[in-house]
C-alpha cells in the first residue's frame, strides 16, 4: 500500500512557539506512522488531564484510550496531526463525517441549518480526541492542531462529542474555540452527551456577532447577548439567527428591545 506524501511532513505554523528552547512542530500523521507512536500517545492522553480531588466524573483509562484509538484507526480516512517542540506536546485526532448524517441520530432536536447543510456536502471532520499538555500556551496550541486537521482533510468544520458529566474538557474546548449546539444520546447509549463544533459554524456566529455591533454600536460581547436573547424569545437556534444576520435577512435596530429585531420582507 503506497503513503500519501504529505503524511508525516512537519511545518511550523506561522508566529507563536509553545515553547521559550524550541519551535512548535506541526506533523501529519495516517494510521501506519500512528501505530509507532501508540504509547508516547497514551502518556500525553494521561497527562494532558489528571483527575481533580472532588471531581466525581472519572476519565476513561489508558488502556480504554488506546481501545478507542485503534478503533479509529480502522476508519477510512483516518487522520491526526501532532504538535511537537523537544518532545510530544498535543495532538487532534478523528476521521470524515458521512454525509448521510448518521452521526448526527439522536441529537436534541431539529439540526441547524448550516450544520445540515455541511454534512451533507461532506465539509464536517469528526474529531475523535485532542489531547493537549498542560503549557500557558496551550489554548494557541490546540487552536493549532484542530485548524492543522480540519486544513489537512480540507474540512469546513469540525464535530466532536463529550460527555455533559466531564465539565473540565468542555471548559476546555470552549476555551479552545468550541461551541455548544445541543445534547444528543446515543440509541443503544445511555449516556447523554455535548455536542460541541469548530470552525465554519463558529465563524458565522462570530460575523453576525460582528454585524449587530455596528448596527447596535455595541461591543462584541453585548452583541452576542442580544443574538442569543433573540434566538431564546423566539425558539430558534442561535445558527440559525446568526445565518440570517449574515444573508441580511434580520437586522437589530438601535432603538429596538433586547430580544427584537427586524426581519427582511
Amino acid at each position: 500500500m503506497t503513503t500519501d506524501p504529505r503524511q508525516g511532513r512537519s511545518w511550523k505554523p506561522e508566529g507563536g512557539e509553545p515553547s521559550a528552547v524550541a519551535p512548535m512542530r506541526l506533523r501529519r500523521l495516517n494510521r501506519w506512522l500512528v501505530e509507532g507512536l501508540r504509547e508516547d500517545l497514551a502518556d500525553l492522553y494521561v497527562d494532558s488531564r489528571a483527575t481533580a480531588p472532588g471531581d466525581a466524573y472519572r476519565r476513561p483509562s489508558r488502556q480504554n484510550f488506546l481501545n478507542r484509538l485503534t478503533a479509529d484507526m480502522r476508519r477510512p480516512g483516518f487522520g491526526m496531526v501532532i504538535a511537537e517542540t523537544d518532545g510530544l506536546r498535543g495532538c487532534a485526532f478523528g476521521f470524515p463525517g458521512r454525509s448521510d448524517g448518521s452521526w448526527w441520530l439522536g441529537f436534541d432536536g431539529p439540526l441547524p441549518r448550516a450544520i445540515e447543510q455541511l454534512t451533507v456536502s461532506g465539509r464536517v471532520f469528526t474529531f475523535s480526541g485532542i489531547l493537549i499538555r498542560p503549557h500557558p500556551q496551550d489554548r494557541g496550541l490546540a487552536r493549532r492542531v484542530q485548524e492543522g486537521l480540519l486544513t489537512d482533510h480540507q474540512a469546513s468544520l469540525g464535530a466532536t462529542l463529550v460527555d455533559r458529566a466531564d465539565r473540565p474538557t468542555l471548559a476546555a474546548l470552549r476555551s479552545w474555540g468550541w461551541l455548544d449546539v445541543g445534547g444528543l444520546r446515543g440509541p443503544a447509549d445511555p449516556t447523554v452527551f455535548r455536542v460541541l463544533v469548530f470552525g465554519a459554524y463558529r465563524a458565522e456566529i462570530d460575523q453576525a456577532s460582528g454585524m449587530v455591533m455596528v448596527q447596535l454600536g455595541v461591543g462584541i460581547e453585548e452583541a452576542f447577548v442580544r443574538l442569543r436573547a433573540y434566538a431564546y424569545a423566539h425558539g430558534r437556534r442561535l445558527a440559525d439567527v446568526a445565518a440570517d444576520v449574515v444573508a441580511r435577512q434580520l437586522r437589530f435596530p438601535p432603538d429596538a428591545e433586547p430580544d427584537q429585531a427586524e426581519e427582511k420582507t
